[in-house]
């Protein structure tokens, strides 16, 4: 069969909840592929009572998707091309709103300074090593603070595994300064970054809402931060961008110098529809960000260190 010739036959297999072990009847099955407009569907079915599914279509060139959708969550299994296209294995998952399924375990805040304004893109690490997937949509999913000055210029786009980065809107909450985000946490790690600008000035203050998880602020190597509250742990060996360690829950620092490290060619996804599906869209994230995320979580280690050796000495 040649390369570019459609593949012909069913694409059949089994949906498993994965929180219960069991074979899971009624859930969406759909088979889909990048296009130029996005995502398209090419079919859906619904798994039976015992949780079997089979879809006749054939799959033009290239990789697709399975999409399963369960108590508002979508889950999805990659088809590589001249993979197999049967007997095949969709785990979904159970949906919770039980506080504590969720825990962060890094954020990181990145401060840009230019002459006309702030830019801040902060990171938030969020785990979920149970066996549900935890959506609430009261409180969100997540929440998190943004300066008053930034307001209506948030901009939320979620990476997790086995997806596709997506969009999500930052939703006030009743408490000032807090936004939500609503989105279905599943097993594993989710990455929410996020993104804003405020008036440019020499100084900036955050809070932390969430109780465990290390922050860290993080600058070009042009741009340095004194404040109370934080600690330098050194600068990243590549980029040389300083990092700090925020203490408490609260922190204001004071800004020295401009710079960026922002990618030149990083732009904007379009806006999400909302709909709990993936998207072909590339994410607002700053590549010269994760050079410094990846190898700053070895120096965190080491400045951990030295600060314990610097407090027993």
């Amino acid at each position: 069969m040649a390369s570019g010739s459609w593949l012909l036959g069913a694409v059949d297999g089994v949906v498993i909840n994965a929180s219960t072990g069991k074979p899971q009847a009624g859930v969406m099955v759909s088979l889909v592929q990048p296009g130029t407009g996005g995502m398209q569907t090419l079919a859906s079915v619904k798994s039976d009572i015992d949780g079997k599914f089979k879809i006749e279509k054939e799959i033009p060139p290239g990789p697709a998707l399975l999409q399963g959708q369960h108590q508002g969550a979508t889950y999805n299994l990659m088809l590589a091309p001249g993979g197999p296209t049967t007997g095949l294995n969709l785990n979904v998952y159970d949906t919770t709103s039980k506080a504590g399924t969720t825990k962060i375990t890094q954020h990181m805040v990145l401060i840009e300074p230019s002459p006309s304004a702030l830019q801040i893109g902060e990171t938030i690490l969020v785990d979920n090593d149970s066996k549900f997937t935890f959506q609430d949509p009261a409180k969100g999913s997540l929440q998190f603070y943004v300066p008053k000055s930034a307001e209506d210029k948030v901009q939320v786009t979620i990476n997790a595994a086995g997806g596709m980065p997506i969009r999500r809107p930052a939703e006030k909450t009743a408490q000032a300064g807090v936004y939500k985000v609503n989105y279905p946490v599943r097993p594993g790690e989710t990455r929410f970054d996020i993104s804003y600008s405020v008036p440019a000035s020499v100084q900036f203050a955050g809070k932390i809402l969430h109780a465990r998880g290390a922050t860290r602020l993080v600058t070009p190597s042009s741009v340095t931060l004194s404040g109370d509250g934080i600690e330098s742990l050194g600068q990243e060996p590549q980029t040389q961008a300083h990092i700090y360690n925020v203490a408490g829950s609260t922190y204001e620092v004071k800004i020295e110098g401009i710079g960026s490290l922002r990618s030149p060619e990083a732009t904007p996804q379009e806006e999400d529809s909302g709909a709990p599906q993936i998207e072909q869209a590339p994410a607002r994230v700053y590549t010269r960000l994760w050079e410094v995320l990846g190898l700053a979580f070895v120096i965190l280690g080491l400045g951990g260190a030295l600060l314990y050796r610097k407090g027993a000495a």
